[in-house]
């Protein structure tokens, strides 16, 4: 089925239809070459229409190695080709049979670059996924019923679950934690019991761990204020570990600002300068918003990170607390192992540290 992509201001993109079911969601552009599939199961993509810029996507197919959460929950993909026939040893289905299966809509035979060239200008704004023969009063109507985001809320584990281990036990805030994540703790020996976002400083503190980690999520980091209230309660009581949305959740529970950016950082090719060591990181990263640098001057903490394409702050360390965090992903593997080096840090500050 014909279909078309509208943004925003306007402008239409046509391509054919996956099935015949319509997005509504912040379009938004990934520039990674590969990952289609961990792309899709990021929560941290929960809310938004997601435009890849490599042109041939699917051509590995699909597995379930590579799933990132119990679901996708991504309202839309936008393709330029879409390949229906992979080639490699772990495929076990074609990504057009998942998007089918799974109720993803998409879009492909659209020119992903041109799509991605208007957002860089104009900056992240919705769009809708549609039929190409649907009016102008329905697409409308996309557009002025786009409902309030509470994106966390969607995407944390609904219930308590704990990963035994015979090591330090780790307290996980889970936002919308990828599943490489928690194996890449749980493969350093770690006992991790995931919360969901709503836990209070009580909940987390009665059992004892020896370290928490706040994960990745979608979103504005204020639209969460009771994570923010309870990371406030928890800084200066055990060793703190934040990426992606949990360092920007950690900047505000110090009394720092964060900001929306004007089309984020998404993809597996992001230099991140660590200026503690002087060394350029390639780096994995999905955020729409950033920590505010002017915000941290006041406050005990250290930059440590910054992005080389622009400058803005990718990790800071407290001065005095073990508390430290990194705005991209340490646990994918773009370097490949460049960034895994963090977790050890964290281990390091851990009472039954290895």
């Amino acid at each position: 089925m014909k279909g078309k992509l509208i943004l925003e201001d306007g402008s239409v993109f046509y391509g054919t239809l996956v099935g015949d079911s319509t997005a509504v969601g912040e379009v938004v552009f990934n520039t990674g070459m590969t990952g289609y599939q961990e792309i899709l199961t990021d929560p941290s993509y929960c809310g938004q229409i997601v435009a890849l810029t490599y042109p041939l996507i699917g051509n590995y197919g699909v597995a379930d190695l590579f799933q990132q959460s119990r679901k996708s929950f991504v309202r839309g993909f936008i393709i330029s080709e879409l390949c229906e026939e992979p080639s490699n040893y772990q495929c076990e289905n074609t990504l057009i049979q998942y998007l089918t299966e799974n109720e993803i809509p998409c879009i492909y035979g659209v020119d992903t670059r041109a799509i991605t060239r208007r957002i860089r200008s104009n900056g992240t704004m919705k769009g809708v996924i549609v039929p190409e023969d649907v009016s102008e009063e329905v697409i409308k109507k996309y557009f002025d019923l786009v409902p309030a985001m509470k994106e966390v809320q969607e995407v944390t584990t609904p219930e308590v679950y704990v990963m035994e281990n015979s090591g330090p036990h780790i307290v996980v805030m889970d936002f919308g934690i990828k599943r490489n994540i928690l194996n890449s703790l749980h493969n350093l020996g770690c006992k991790l019991t995931v919360l969901p976002a709503d836990a209070t400083s009580e909940e987390i503190l009665k059992l004892n761990p020896d370290g928490i980690f706040l994960s990745n999520g979608p979103g504005d980091p204020k639209d969460v204020p009771y994570a923010i209230e309870t990371i406030k309660e928890l800084i200066g009581k055990k060793p703190i570990f934040g990426i992606c949305l949990g360092h920007q959740l950690i900047a505000l529970a110090l009394g720092a600002d964060t900001y929306k950016m004007k089309f984020g950082h998404r993809g597996s090719n992001q230099p991140v300068k660590n200026l503690l060591t002087g060394r350029v990181h390639i780096t994995s990263q999905n955020h729409g918003y950033a920590v505010e640098e002017s915000s941290l001057e006041n406050i005990d903490v250290l930059i440590t990170h910054r992005s080389v394409n622009d400058n803005t702050v990718e990790g800071m360390r407290h001065k005095k607390l073990p508390v430290f965090s990194v705005q991209y992903h340490p646990e994918a593997s773009p370097g490949p192992d460049d960034n895994t080096y963090l977790f050890d840090e964290f281990m390091a500050l851990l009472p039954k540290g290895v």
